[in-house]
């Protein structure tokens, strides 16, 4: 007579799915940040081969995201503002194709294929950060990612042969500066990048040595900023301190705080006075110079009447997406033997393309971004989704302030990071453990932000 066995009920299979599930969710996350900081190494992924790679990636990230989806067993997104203003935009892209409004139907229909890339990388980047821990792995990852290439830019500059990497020469010259052709993209890179080990490094989570790294790394970075000459740059990154001192001054009231900041600054000024302190100052007081040329008829002024004389031909729906450097020869009012591929403002350039529509989007777009990201703010030194929100919110503004007077927007290396940054300023709050939650709430009572209890 045989007994009984045993058996789980299927325990290794339920074991093996859970694996896979969390592999995959791992691969969306490492995929979507690692993209976001290959494209920036490939000249701002601005290539017919490294645009392919963008979009090639973020599509295949997105199937593995489905793959994950399938396992489950219930369907989860998460939801974020700014999706609705995304969706208007690309329904706008879509009017454009499909009514014949485009200009250059093909080089709208390539644009669509690099925002839909945009666009998946920010579905995707809500979808895979979720909790806190991911958060504090990220900084780190930017800070040695920014700290890295900000290091690589100075010695670039040290020992220049107007090359990029030292070995490849641009097809139509330009003003080379780390991994980019144009020194302006670079500064964008750069805007970016600081506020994130630089809020980092006034948060609760960083201690001791990370502290020290953390404010290191954002200074070296700061510094390349100024020397790499970009004038829009410098005041795009006065704007972002300006901010985010506001923002100390608000919320931390510690003599701690405010050495760090003296040693930030300090650093950043023994950094530009060392390596190239007479050229940078030759170029920063070059920039009331420049101001009243443009202003008394320079080449960007001019592009700008232009600009607005494209706007006024087609009001509602714009040229279409992508055609302004084919378009604009028929209103360009100046000699020059130089081609204009971009209006080297963001704002004209979008104005032009997509016309009132497009630009409304975008208004609605900052609105939902700065209302959602602003209630986060409170407690950002001790709370993992307010310093957040902070860092992507600082960068943002550093590229809205500098796409005045660049196109900063126009690189799908830095238009990718920024869409994304944007997208975690306005996300959900992050999931914190329990031992976090405990010490964010002892802290909160210590600070009297929060009662005690009775």
């Amino acid at each position: 007579m045989t007994s009984p066995i045993l058996v789980a009920p299927e325990s290794s299979s339920v074991s093996d799915l859970k694996l896979t599930r969390s592999l995959l969710d791992s691969a969306v996350f490492y995929g979507v940040f690692g993209l976001l900081l290959f494209g920036p190494l490939t000249f701002g992924a601005t290539e017919p081969w490294s645009i392919f790679v963008l979009e090639f990636s973020a599509a295949l990230l997105f199937i593995v995201w489905l793959m994950k989806q399938a396992m489950s067993s219930e369907l989860r997104i998460t939801g974020n503002p700014l999706f609705p203003p995304m969706l208007v935009f690309a329904g706008l892209i879509f009017a454009q194709l499909m009514f014949g409004r485009s200009a250059y139907r093909y080089a709208t229909f390539s644009g669509s294929f690099l925002y839909c890339a945009y666009g998946m990388l920010c579905f995707l980047a809500a979808q895979c950060l979720r909790r806190g821990s991911q958060v504090k792995k990220l900084a780190v990852i930017v800070s040695v990612y920014g700290s890295a290439v900000a290091l690589f830019a100075l010695l670039q500059g040290l020992a220049p042969n107007g090359k990029l990497y030292w070995l490849r020469e641009p097809r139509s010259g330009g003003w080379i500066y780390g991994p980019y052709v144009n020194h302006n993209h670079y500064a964008g890179l750069m805007e970016m990048l600081v506020p994130i080990p630089l809020v980092y490094c006034f948060t609760r989570y960083a201690h001791g040595e990370r502290r020290i790294i953390a404010g290191t790394a954002a200074a070296i970075m700061a510094s390349t900023v100024f020397l790499s000459g970009s004038r829009g740059g410098m005041l795009a990154l006065a704007v972002e301190m300006a901010l985010f001192a506001t923002a100390l001054m608000t919320r931390e009231r510690r003599p701690k705080a405010a050495l760090a900041g003296g040693v930030f600054l300090l650093v950043i000024l023994s950094v530009l006075t060392w390596i190239g302190g007479g050229e940078l100052t030759s170029r920063m007081t070059s920039i009331g110079t420049e101001a009243r040329t443009e202003l008394s008829g320079g080449m960007r002024l001019a592009i700008d009447r232009d600009g607005l004389r494209m706007f006024a031909k087609k009001p509602v729906l714009g040229w279409g997406l992508g055609v302004f450097p084919v378009v604009y020869p028929q209103f360009r009012s100046f000699y020059t033997n130089v081609v204009v591929n971009r209006a080297h403002d963001d704002y004209l350039q979008l104005l032009a393309e997509m016309g009132a529509l497009g630009f409304a989007t975008m208004l609605w777009f900052l609105v939902v971004l700065y209302r959602s990201s602003i209630k986060k703010l409170d407690n950002w030194a001790i709370n993992i989704s307010g310093a957040i929100s902070l860092a992507a919110l600082l960068g943002c503004a550093g590229i809205l302030v500098h796409g005045f007077v660049d196109s900063n927007l126009q690189i799908p290396a830095n238009a990718a990071l920024f869409y994304v940054l944007c997208v975690l300023a306005a996300s959900k709050p992050l999931t914190e453990s329990r031992r976090h939650r405990r010490s964010h709430r002892t802290e909160m009572q210590e600070t009297g932000a929060l009662p005690e209890a009775v």
